[in-house]
């Protein structure tokens, strides 16, 4: 499920990308405005480390601000139906989903998740859930807990 979310995150990327050059031609023939166009060309003449540092950059803010501001999901994660949470069990902060996500972008991350958590989950605290089994864990352990207990009518 960690390989599909990363896979759909970064089509997405490149679909906000896509989108950018739709959006700055139809800008241009529609409204005769070229300064989207402009924008473009100098994009498309970039070099390989300006083209990564851009694309870092983009990515970045994509998750950053899609997991904060979701709370602990992307578009990846809502496909998936799988989100962040704290290894505590609650809402990750601010802080926390910024050392995740920076924590992304060093070499070799992917390559963690061939033991049992990623860096970047264990350097923030936060682990990615199913929600699905992780709501079905909680009631249970709410059932379990709830056994011998009186029910008051």
């Amino acid at each position: 499920m960690r390989f599909a979310n990363l896979l759909i995150d970064r089509a997405m990327i490149y679909l906000l990308f896509f989108l950018y050059g739709v959006f700055s031609v139809l800008i241009y023939e529609l409204l005769n405005i070229e300064f989207f166009v402009n924008i473009t060309d100098k994009l498309s003449s970039m070099n390989r480390i300006q083209d990564i540092l851009l694309t870092s950059a983009v990515y970045f803010i994509y998750l950053f601000s899609m997991e904060y501001f979701t709370k602990g999901r992307t578009v990846g994660k809502y496909i998936t139906g799988t989100k962040v949470l704290s290894t505590d069990g609650t809402q990750p902060t601010l802080q926390d989903y910024f050392i995740r996500t920076i924590s992304r972008f060093v070499p070799f991350d992917p390559f963690s998740f061939f033991g049992y958590n990623g860096w970047h989950d264990n350097w923030s605290n936060t682990r990615v859930i199913s929600i699905k089994k992780y709501e079905a864990d909680r009631q249970a352990k709410s059932d379990i807990n709830a056994i011998g207990t009186k029910e008051i009518a």
